[in-house]
C-alpha cells in the first residue's frame, strides 16, 4: 500500500494534464477529418483551436517558473497576463505581484517575444546595460536597475521585469528563479 500511494498521488496529478492533451488531441482529430471531409474552413478553426490549447500549455509553463514568494511574502499570479501578447508581436508572458513587509512589486516575464529579441542586443552588451542603469548580477546573470526597474534577459528570449518594490527586496526573489529552466522552457 504504501508504493501505491506516492503512484496515486503522482496520477492524480497528471489528470488535467492529460485533459488537455485530450482536448488538443480531439482539436486536431477533427482539424484532419474537417480537412479530408473537404471542409477547409472548419479544419483551420480546429487547428487554431489546438493551438490556442498548446499555447495556454506553454504559458502555464512559464507561470511555474516565476519565484516562489520568500517567507513574509505573498504571491498573486495574474492568470489573465497572457491575453495581450499578440499586440506584442505573440509570444508568452506570466506576472505575479508580490506583497510583503517591505512593500509590493510586480514580476514579469516574457518570452519568445519579437520585442524581446529585439531587447537582446541592449541587454546582451554591458556596456549598452551600463548606459541604461546601474549593473546588478544576480546569480550570474546581467540585470539593469533602471530608475529602481530591474530587467534582465534569460538565454537571449525570456525577459524578467521587476518594478514597483525596493531594488533588494526584488532582487531577492529574482535570485529564487532557476535561469536554466527559463532559459529552456517550451524546449
Amino acid at each position: 500500500m504504501r508504493i501505491l500511494t506516492p503512484i496515486l498521488a503522482a496520477s492524480a496529478l497528471l489528470l488535467p494534464l492529460q485533459a488537455h492533451a485530450d482536448d488538443i488531441t480531439d482539436a486536431l482529430t477533427a482539424a484532419i477529418e474537417a480537412y479530408e471531409a473537404g471542409d477547409i474552413a472548419d479544419a483551420l478553426d480546429e487547428m487554431a483551436y489546438a493551438e490556442q490549447l498548446l499555447q495556454g500549455l506553454q504559458a502555464q509553463g512559464l507561470s511555474a517558473l516565476l519565484p516562489e514568494a520568500l517567507e513574509g511574502w505573498t504571491r498573486t499570479i495574474n492568470a489573465e497576463a497572457g491575453n495581450a501578447m499578440a499586440v506584442f508581436g505573440g509570444g508568452f508572458s506570466a506576472e505575479a505581484s508580490y506583497a510583503g513587509p517591505g512593500g509590493n512589486f510586480t514580476l514579469t516575464l516574457m518570452a519568445d517575444n519579437p520585442m524581446v529579441m529585439q531587447m537582446g542586443g541592449m541587454l546582451g552588451n554591458r556596456a549598452m546595460m551600463a548606459m541604461m542603469g546601474e549593473i546588478v548580477r544576480i546569480n550570474r546573470e546581467n540585470f539593469v536597475n533602471q530608475d529602481g526597474e530591474l530587467i534582465g534577459l534569460i538565454g537571449g528570449r525570456v525577459l524578467i521585469q521587476a518594478s514597483g518594490g525596493a531594488i533588494d527586496d526584488m532582487v531577492a526573489h529574482v535570485e529564487q528563479m532557476d535561469f536554466v529552466a527559463l532559459q529552456d522552457f517550451g524546449r
